[in-house]
């Protein structure tokens, strides 16, 4: 088979995938951030937009209501993003390293279980986690009387609302990130350990210096997924707070279907978008950086 014939069979196996992946991805950013440039109603036609070049990205970070709900909104993705990563790796970790190491009865009851939350659809999760913090009937409050402490405001505090949904987030993940984790374990020969056992290393010092390093890989992976779930989480936002109270609740992602479609602002909408895409590259490629520093330190 020539090379040219070659190309031609690999360009037609690649063409529908990349087709899908242009109509369904590449054409809506296109069409996203074509949008953010211009004036237009949700309500009219794309015709109808009016180009008004920067002046919506300007509007979000000027000192109006506009610009204030919108920072807000950016801060409390990533505070919502930061607490979810800072709980799901360390608890994936310590339940990878339980599943894996550990011997026990139970222990592929554990894995199961473990994983099953995952499977369940988040806005399942929202619904019965906000049964569950209550204030008068809901389980969690009435754990804490058993102890003598009040009733805690778990939703409706500015102080708590967004931890609360951190915790939601965090039982619905951790059990993915556990299964990754588990599967980084796997890939580490046992020879290693034996040889750092008779070197007279124990198992605070063998986790420390083998199994952390050797995870670093798994690591990095589990972090970038996990900041990516987290900056595009919607529905426990939407089903459970609305945003609140006082706008505690309301990330990016909630923002802009709110200014989207409620205030039928569709260009404004979409610089919001637009800035949450480029966040969200920022925030992977910092992550990545860091990978290489450690890597080359």
């Amino acid at each position: 088979m020539t090379i040219s014939r070659q190309r031609s069979w690999t360009a037609a196996f690649l063409a529908p995938s990349v087709g899908l992946i242009a109509v369904f991805i590449f054409a809506p950013i296109a069409l996203t951030v074509w949008l953010s440039l211009h004036k237009w109603s949700t309500a009219t036609p794309f015709g109808e937009a009016e180009w008004v070049g920067r002046d919506n990205f300007n509007r979000l970070f000027e000192s109006g209501s506009v610009g204030r709900d919108f920072r807000q909104a950016l801060r409390n993705t990533f505070v919502y993003a930061g607490l979810s990563i800072g709980l799901i790796v360390p608890l994936s970790v310590l339940f990878g390293v339980i599943v894996h190491r550990v011997a026990f009865r139970g222990t592929t009851f554990l894995r199961t279980v473990l994983f099953s939350t995952y499977t369940v659809p988040m806005i399942a999760v929202a619904i019965v986690w906000s049964k569950l913090y209550s204030p008068t009937e809901g389980p969690l409050n009435q754990a804490l009387g058993w102890f003598g402490v009040g009733p805690q405001p778990w939703l409706s505090d500015t102080g708590t609302a967004l931890f609360s949904l951190v915790l939601l987030n965090v039982w619905q993940q951790v059990g993915y990130f556990t299964v990754l984790v588990v599967a980084g374990l796997t890939q580490i020969p046992a020879s290693v350990y034996e040889a750092a056992a008779l070197d007279g290393a124990r198992r605070g010092r063998l986790f420390i210096g083998i199994t952390l390093p050797l995870l670093r890989r798994t690591l990095l992976f589990c972090v970038v997924i996990a900041l990516i779930n987290a900056i595009q989480v919607f529905e426990p936002v939407a089903a459970v707070t609305q945003g609140g109270p006082v706008g505690s609740t309301n990330v990016l992602t909630f923002h802009i279907r709110e200014v989207g479609i409620a205030r039928s602002q569709g260009g404004l909408a979409s610089s919001m978008a637009v800035t949450l895409l480029l966040a969200l590259m920022v925030a992977v490629s910092l992550v990545f950086a860091l990978a290489r520093r450690s890597d080359d330190t």
